[in-house]
């Protein structure tokens, strides 16, 4: 009590006496911590401050290893991210550090450069404005989607722009639309910072504001489980029933985005998400209501994020990487 009153004051000192008084009057009938080998859901939820209907999904998927890890990475606060849009990691380290700023190579296949703690991503942009504060598991959706030069694209869930800015600088055309005008500003501001141009439209995916397109970018709104290291409170907001509520969005939103491809065109739906029926589960059922398109897999990614029918599969890492799935589909006819 006097450490905490000569650290705090007399506030912290009362606070700090009545926790130990509790603490001594629980005696023999305090609670055991669980055990990660005897009680893994018990272990995985207290310790890892994850809520138990989440954790039994995860333990019924992966067992109680993997899922340490990823609770391991969801509770270690993840380092911002950098990607240059028209240069090289390298370059882009070279005027962080010019500017006093620090940070390394990320790799897996992008020019995605890790921010270290002392680098914020606003001097990060002040230093080298022609990138985008942007996760790796992000990029790598752009990078599978390997959407061919000349192409016009349409991004349907834009904001606040990463996507659609980093494949507007090898194609014909790109729109960029979003349902939420304070977000659609924060596309346009990133637009004029970066001198990418791209067509900017306040407008909800479910009613798209264009004809047609040679490809489409459809980033769903989701539970975004695969974001849990940099938006934690996110994991006490969801439900078990979360889910199966986002996929009749994500189900609505696929089938509005599905008439506007062109014949041989792209359909690239994509999410943030780690849960099944949000991602492949709902592809495929996509795909069985709609015989004109096919799984159109790419090798523009490393074969580590690609599962064994062709999706990206991004897991989570302790290196503070996103979680991400993504579905590269071709309409035939």
């Amino acid at each position: 009590m006097a450490h905490a009153r000569s650290l705090v004051g007399k506030g912290a000192a009362g606070l700090a006496n009545a926790v130990l008084r509790r603490l001594a009057e629980a005696g023999a009938d305090r609670e055991e911590f669980p055990d990660l080998e005897s009680d893994p859901a018990g272990f995985l939820t207290t310790w890892g401050s994850h809520p138990r209907w989440l954790i039994d999904r995860w333990l019924k998927r992966w067992g109680p290893q993997k899922v340490f890890e990823l609770v391991e990475t969801n509770n270690t606060r993840s380092l911002a991210c950098l990607t240059p849009l028209r240069a090289r990691a390298e370059e882009a380290l070279e005027s962080l550090r010019m500017a006093g700023l620090d940070g390394e190579p990320v790799g897996y296949g992008t020019e995605c450069v890790r921010l270290d703690r002392s680098s914020s991503p606003v001097a990060a942009l002040a230093a080298f404005p022609e990138a985008i504060i942007q996760d790796p598991a992000s990029n790598l959706v752009t990078r599978y989607a390997n959407i061919s030069p000349g192409m016009e694209v349409a991004d349907l869930c834009a904001a606040p722009g990463g996507k659609a800015l980093t494949v507007a600088t090898g194609v014909r055309s790109t729109l960029a639309a979003d349902c939420s005008e304070s977000r659609m500003r924060m596309v346009q501001e990133n637009a004029k910072r970066t001198g990418i141009h791209i067509s900017c439209v306040v407008a909800d995916a479910h009613d798209p504001p264009i004809i047609s397109a040679d490809a489409v970018l459809l980033d769903v709104p989701c539970t975004g489980t695969g974001t849990l290291a940099r938006r934690p409170d996110i994991r006490w907001r969801l439900s078990p029933e979360s889910s199966s509520q986002m996929t009749r969005i994500q189900d609505e939103l696929l089938d509005s985005a599905a008439p506007l491809v062109r014949v041989e065109g792209l359909l690239v739906y994509s999410t943030c998400t780690l849960e099944p029926e949000e991602n492949h589960e709902l592809v495929e059922r996509f795909l069985l209501r709609n015989r004109g398109f096919e799984l159109a897999p790419s090798d523009a990614v490393d074969r580590e994020f690609l599962d064994e029918s062709g999706y990206l599969s991004v897991h989570p890492d302790k290196d503070g990487r996103d979680g991400s799935f993504a579905a590269r589909l071709r309409r035939m006819h």
